[in-house]
């Protein structure tokens, strides 16, 4: 069932400084025809949104993922313990209802988290509980056949492959190389216990090559599409154990050593020493506008120079990195909401105000922000780093939450506990 209906849109900037209002000149008739001329051209100019909504089929306590073109839901498991996977196609920008394409029967056991199309399948990621290891069914797209099923989380690989990383109970684990259409296995590299993978992405956020830290300190980058080693290099001479971690922004390899006060950069592909900064408790490192930005586990942000290490500024306090965009850092500033700063210099931007970050559907998508009005309405808004403005491009009724974006469409469920599909068409 789908239903039309007429929005509010309008655009919600930052912080401008009032306007003095003109004198009023010139005879009250004159005044009256200009602004009937203004209000007949904005109104040709700005035409009425009208939003498409439309229920999907899902019971009260079903989970339903925005994926692709599609809708799928996970039901709760039946009295005799069955649970299916249905995949609806989301419905046209005309108007017509959600359609359902197809149903497949779900493992018992386990809870799903995940549901994404990767080359031409559906795939259900599930974690079993209590020794926490994760599984990945594999479906048609178009029939729901069921392909393959195979335990660990897999990711896209360059060339149409998939890379399935498998993580058992005692730690140890495998990397392996799936063929997506019928899920054999092509090749697996052991994971040691306490070696945790690392993954380099491409530009199309595929990973072609994977990092593992063995416990010794040797570093090895593997050829995420043959599992071949390219490179190893030890980090810890003397054949001891300690803990550290590894980032990989685009062509470096960085490394947090034992104590966390340092980073130490290599170069990917050749794993030749670099530079070593003093960055102390770092949590992460990611691009950010052709810089670094080392996040530390206190909060804040230090940017450093990728090709000398040196610190081009840093903002201590209890502000976290939410995302970056386009040379923009939008900073969560707890209590005050969030801020945008330019990544280069650190300067202020503007401020957005308090949001809640909606999750959405892939990487280049807007970043969508919701927030309460004060009748209730959810208030569904584009956060736009570089103009430094918020954009509302819905306010929903009777939203209870578990929102995901991917505009112009919107996926919530409501109050009542259905679940719906907001299109934004203009």
């Amino acid at each position: 069932m789908s239903i039309i209906e007429l929005g509010e849109i309008r655009d919600e900037p930052a912080s401008a400084p009032p306007v003095r209002r003109p004198h009023a000149a010139g005879r009250p008739l004159r005044s009256a025809t200009v602004l009937l001329l203004s209000l007949v051209v904005l109104a040709g100019a700005a035409p009425p949104t009208q939003r498409t909504v439309s229920v999907v089929p899902a019971s009260r306590t079903a989970t339903a993922y925005l994926a692709g073109d599609g809708v799928y839901v996970v039901d709760p498991p039946t009295p005799d313990g069955d649970r299916y996977l249905t995949a609806y196609a989301q419905p046209a920008p005309t108007g017509a209802g959600v359609r359902r394409r197809w149903q497949a029967p779900l493992a018992r056991t386990g809870n799903y988290l995940d549901v994404r199309v990767e080359r031409g399948l559906v795939l259900a990621l599930a974690v079993n509980a209590p020794n926490r290891l994760f599984q990945t069914t594999a479906f048609d797209t178009a029939t729901g056949r069921q392909r393959w099923q195979h335990p660990g989380g897999p990711q896209p690989t360059p060339g149409d492959g998939l890379l399935v990383t498998n993580g058992r109970e005692d730690g140890s684990g495998a990397m392996s190389g799936v063929e997506p259409d019928t899920g054999l296995v092509l090749w697996s590299v052991p994971i040691p216990p306490a070696a945790s993978p690392t993954y380099h992405l491409t530009p199309e956020g595929q990973v072609d090559r994977f990092v593992l830290l063995q416990p010794t300190g040797e570093v090895q980058v593997h050829d995420a599409g043959t599992g071949q080693l390219l490179r190893s290099i030890d980090t810890l001479p003397g054949d001891r154990s300690a803990y550290q971690r590894v980032h990989i922004v685009d062509d470096l390899l960085l490394l947090v050593p034992p104590g966390s006060t340092r980073l130490v950069s290599f170069g990917l592909s050749e794993l030749e020493p670099r530079w070593t900064a003093e960055v102390t408790l770092v949590s992460h490192v990611l691009e950010c506008g052709g810089l670094l930005c080392a996040v530390p586990q206190t909060g804040g942000v230090q940017v450093l120079d990728p090709a000398t290490g040196s610190v081009r500024w840093s903002e201590p306090g209890q502000d976290v990195l939410a995302d970056v965009r386009y040379g923009r850092l939008l900073m969560a500033r707890p209590g005050q909401g969030y801020a945008v700063r330019d990544a280069a210099t650190g300067q202020m931007r503007t401020e957005l105000g308090a949001w809640s970050l909606m999750p959405v559907l892939r990487p280049d998508d807007p970043l969508v922000g919701v927030r309460r009005g004060d009748d209730g309405r959810m208030v569904v808004a584009e956060l736009d780093l570089v103009a430094g403005r918020t954009r509302i491009v819905d306010v929903l009724p009777g939203i209870a939450g578990s929102c995901q974006a991917s505009l112009p469409v919107l996926l919530c469920q409501r109050l009542d506990g259905t679940t719906a599909l907001w299109r934004l068409t203009r």
